[in-house]
């Protein structure tokens, strides 16, 4: 599995809102961190997503990406609670699975 067929899987788990398909893709250990909060482990994970489930995000369109052999750094337009913001996120992989996250979210001006 390459880099970038996780970060598929991953787009395709947020378009279908399937909380368990995006969870197995994350480290037991893992970590995401976001400018509103930091979550540690899986719990802690399924706890973020649930809530960003809830804001019903989508995304529009992948502006950039740029992988290597375990990071995937991306910016993204999407919408998020009916707002259209920018994106931009770190995944670094470990064994095939999302180890460490990071996540930033910009309303268009």
């Amino acid at each position: 599995m390459t880099p970038e067929d996780l970060f598929d899987r991953q787009l395709a788990a947020i378009a279908d809102r399937d909380l368990e398909a995006l969870l197995s893709q994350y480290h037991d250990d893992a970590t995401v961190v976001r400018l509103d909060r930091v979550a540690r482990g899986l719990a802690e994970i399924k706890d973020l997503f649930t809530a960003y489930f809830s804001a019903e995000p989508r995304v529009d369109e992948i502006v950039s990406s740029r992988t290597t052999d375990d990071v995937i750094f991306y910016n993204a337009l999407m919408t998020i609670n009916g707002n259209r913001v920018t994106t931009y996120g770190t995944l670094v992989i470990r064994d095939g699975r999302i180890w460490r996250q990071t996540a930033a979210a910009m309303p268009l001006t």
